[in-house]
């Protein structure tokens, strides 16, 4: 049953005003929607090119019909990726991207900075505890298989599911290591063998879904939301990641 806010809920817009918060946690700034005594939480890592409106947005969504306490941590403080350097058709800014992955979004240190803030949540919401799940957009995708793979147990550390939306950096190493149910929500742009590969892998603990029409990246910071079709399945999206996380968690 959709929750009252999901009732509420208004449509996609290209001019959004967010609906939760800033708060510091683990040391990281970061933006909460939710009810407070929520019963289930959700951390959602956003794409390489950082918190941008509709990524808030859609943060927004995944709480209002999941019901769930949604948390979007700014790693990068701020600055992400400079847009301009995709494509990275030159040498010069195939270079920024490389530094930019090397420092700023290193995997293995904003991995860390996850199961930090994992555990300080686990202090501040204790009636979620053992209802925590893990969503990211391209980038942050490669986190959330990274964190539930191998050591995703314990009270304060483990998630009990892991999803991801136009992933990047797919590997079969990842998909099968990976302890928690997973939803894959590709684009028409991810390699599709690549794709196929959590299904085959996971088997009945996998949703894997290609939205055939879609663009990398439709759902994060390079979502075009006054593009009717965009419009659509970035909500058709939402949705689904929703519907997966309510059943999970």
């Amino acid at each position: 049953m959709a929750s009252e806010a999901c009732c509420k809920l208004a449509p996609v817009s290209a001019d959004y005003d967010p609906k939760g918060k800033y708060e510091v946690i683990a040391g990281v700034n970061t933006y909460i929607v939710g009810p407070e005594d929520a019963k289930k939480g959700i951390i959602d890592v956003y794409d390489i090119f950082g918190i941008w409106p509709q990524t808030i947005q859609g943060a927004d969504r995944l709480s209002a019909q999941s019901g769930a306490l949604v948390l979007v941590p700014d790693f990068f403080d701020g600055s992400g990726l400079d847009m301009n350097v995709i494509p990275n058709d030159t040498e010069e800014k195939t270079k920024k991207v490389h530094e930019f992955i090397a420092t700023k979004a290193n995997p293995e240190t904003n991995v860390a900075k996850i199961l930090a803030i994992r555990k300080e949540l686990s202090e501040k919401y204790p009636a979620i505890e053992g209802h925590w799940g893990l969503f990211g957009l391209c980038w942050g995708g490669k986190l959330t298989v990274l964190a539930c793979g191998a050591g995703n147990e314990g009270v304060g550390r483990r998630f009990e599911a892991s999803g991801t939306a136009h992933p990047g950096m797919l590997d079969e190493a990842d998909a099968k290591a990976q302890t928690a149910p997973h939803i894959l929500l590709a684009s028409k742009d991810e390699p599709a063998d690549k794709v196929a590969l959590y299904k085959e892998v996971m088997g009945d603990k996998a949703e894997v879904t290609t939205y055939e029409t879609m663009h990398h990246g439709w759902m994060g910071a390079r979502s075009d939301l006054k593009n009717e079709e965009n419009v659509k399945e970035y909500e058709r999206g939402y949705k689904q990641a929703a519907d997966f996380f309510a059943k999970h968690l």
